[in-house]
Order: structure tokens, then C-alpha cells, then sequence
């Protein structure tokens, strides 16, 4: 290894803009110390919603200061030891999942590393994208066998595992989509019922065809299409919310509106925040046994096929994952 500096991205200020708000720099490679590893990323996986928001300031879990480093999933090779670390050897394929994830380069403690069989681009959908929707589902959504699952964005990163989840648990699931592509990848994971909703209109199909209501929604949408779930909830229903892509880059709507208990209190239903952060005991239990689903073929992994190469493509990588063209996880190659 000759290279002596590496690069990635930081937010140099905040701004609604994630393309003004960020910087990249150069800077030297170090060294591991006692009990860490350096590892050279191969991939990283692209948050646009989260990354967008973290440059805004409007987390309000994370209060950081700018400058501050981006990126969260990265999965590469070790290529440097420090003492005493006993799990990995160099060349062994590691993913990791602290902050900073884009980045070419990157020194961790090696407790903080999870060892994989290859550094392949499938794996960053699995960490933490694939953990985040095991987590929301059975957790908070309690997920049951024989119900209604509806999953809106389903053939996104998060949405196409949240799919395999329902259907391997035993329930008939319901994917929303905006593309024929989309829908030719939710047919071949096996969902029930498949709503492009610029062909179809998502509450008529809902209150036509299931007319008892949806048992369990894993939604990342928000604005109308929040709405039209909430509406169309069973009696003791449950939606998740996972995101709310629509308002990500955007100014936040202001709506007035009856209070939701109106829709929730003669149902007995209810709506649920979901944040990995706050489910962190999960991880490792839901990391494991996602990767064994992958490893013995029951579970598939879609990864967007547009190819990102380097740290300069990534800002538009988060453009177009925003845009919601993308099928599967988008990544970046380096």
C-alpha cells in the first residue's frame, strides 16, 4: 500500500442544499493503533434522505457542528492491523456501519467491524438497511403471520426487504411503486398485490379491494400517501413510520386538518416511530440472522444497477435516490 492520503466527504456548513453544504478533502491514511483495523472501503451505501436532513441540521437526535464527516455503511478489505487484534487478518472482508462511511480509507476499532464472506455491494443492503426493517416490523410493528402487510416504496432499499420479511413471515403483502421496472421487481419477490400509483389511485384500490383494512403498514413516504395508510388502517392496525421521502428535500407542509385521533381512537389503531438509534439491543441478532436468509438463498438483495464510481459521484447519487428512481439500494463504487 503506497498511498499515503485518501479522500471523503464531509459537510463543511449546513444547508437545505446537500450539494453547497459539502466538501471533499484529502488527508493522510493512518495508522491502526492497539485493537483497530484499517480498512480500504470498496462500496459504500447511499442514505440521500438521511444525508440530506444530517446537512440541514433537522436531526434532531444528532446535534453535530460542522464540519462534520458523511456517510454511514461501507463494506471493503482489511489492509492494515494494529496490535492485539485477534478476529481479522488483512485481506479479510469487513463491513462497518459507524458514521463516515464515505470515505476511501478508514481506521475503526476492530469491535466495530462485522467480518463477511466478500466485500460485496449486496451486504450494505442488509446492514443497516435490512436490519432497520426487521427491527421496525417485528418490534414495532409487532409483526404477526396471516394479516395484511402494506409496504410503501417497496422496491427501494429498505422497502424490497421489508416485502421478503412479510412473506416469509407468513402475510399477504401489499407493495407501492411508481415504475413498470419496479413492479417487475416486487413480482419477482413474491408480493401479493402490486400498486403502481401513477397508474392506479392507492385509496381506491385500498378501500375497494381491502375493504376490512391494512393490519400492519411499513411506510417511508409521508404527505398524502401517510394520509391515505392512516385512512385505511384496520381495527387495531399498526403503520410504522420509517421515513417520510417526500418531504426530505424539501420544506416541511403545513397542513390543517381534524387531529389524528379522530382516525385512530374507534379503530384501536396506531402510529408508530421507528429510529434505528433507539433499537440499537437489535442489532446484532437481526444483523445475523438477515445474513444467514442471504447467505442460504431465502432472502434476495436488490441493488440499483446505476453505477456511481468515486467520492465526487456521490452527491449525485443522494439526487437521484431523492428523486425515487432507484431499485433497490443505491451505492458507490471506489
Amino acid at each position: 500500500m503506497n498511498l499515503k492520503t485518501y479522500k471523503k466527504l464531509r459537510a463543511k456548513q449546513l444547508n437545505p442544499d446537500f450539494k453547497s453544504a459539502i466538501e471533499i478533502v484529502e488527508i493522510p491514511i493512518s495508522k491502526p493503533a492497539v485493537n483497530e483495523i484499517l480498512i480500504q472501503n470498496k462500496f459504500a451505501g447511499v442514505n440521500g434522505g438521511f444525508d440530506t436532513l444530517l446537512c440541514r441540521g433537522d436531526l434532531p437526535y444528532i446535534n453535530l457542528i460542522p464540519p462534520f464527516d458523511l456517510g454511514v455503511e461501507a463494506v471493503g478489505e482489511v489492509v492494515a492491523i494494529g496490535e492485539n487484534v485477534k478476529d481479522f487478518q488483512i485481506g479479510d472482508a469487513v463491513v462497518t456501519t459507524a458514521r463516515g462511511g464515505y470515505r476511501e480509507y478508514q481506521v475503526i476499532d476492530a469491535n466495530l467491524g462485522v467480518k463477511v464472506r466478500e466485500a460485496t455491494p449486496e451486504l450494505l443492503t442488509l446492514m443497516p438497511t435490512g436490519v432497520s426493517a426487521l427491527v421496525a416490523l417485528e418490534k414495532v410493528g409487532e409483526m404477526k403471520s396471516n394479516e395484511v402487510v402494506l409496504v410503501t416504496a417497496a422496491a427501494g432499499g429498505t422497502g424490497h426487504i421489508a416485502v421478503q420479511l412479510a412473506k416469509l413471515a407468513g402475510n399477504h403483502v401489499i407493495g407501492t411503486c411508481s415504475s413498470e421496472a419496479k413492479a417487475k421487481l416486487l413480482r419477482e419477490l413474491g408480493c401479493d398485490r402490486i400498486i403502481n400509483y401513477r397508474t392506479e389511485n392507492l385509496n381506491q384500490v385500498l378501500k375497494e379491494e381491502y375493504p376490512n383494512g391494512i393490519n400492519l403498514i411499513f411506510e417511508s413516504v409521508g404527505k398524502e400517501v401517510f394520509d391515505t395508510c392512516v385512512q385505511n388502517l384496520a381495527v387495531r392496525g399498526r403503520l410504522i413510520v420509517v421515513g417520510f421521502i417526500s418531504e426530505y428535500a424539501h420544506n416541511v407542509e403545513q397542513i390543517t386538518q381534524p387531529r389524528i385521533y379522530h382516525q385512530l381512537s374507534w379503530k384501536a389503531s396506531s402510529v408508530r416511530g421507528f429510529l434505528m438509534a433507539h433499537y440499537k439491543e437489535y442489532m446484532a441478532e437481526a444483523r445475523d440472522r438477515l445474513l444467514n436468509l442471504f447467505y442460504t438463498n431465502k432472502l434476495k438483495v436488490a441493488v440499483d444497477p446505476t453505477q456511481f464510481q468515486g467520492i465526487e459521484s456521490i452527491p449525485d447519487a443522494v439526487e437521484y435516490l431523492l428523486s425515487g428512481q432507484n431499485c433497490g439500494k443505491v451505492v458507490v463504487r471506489f
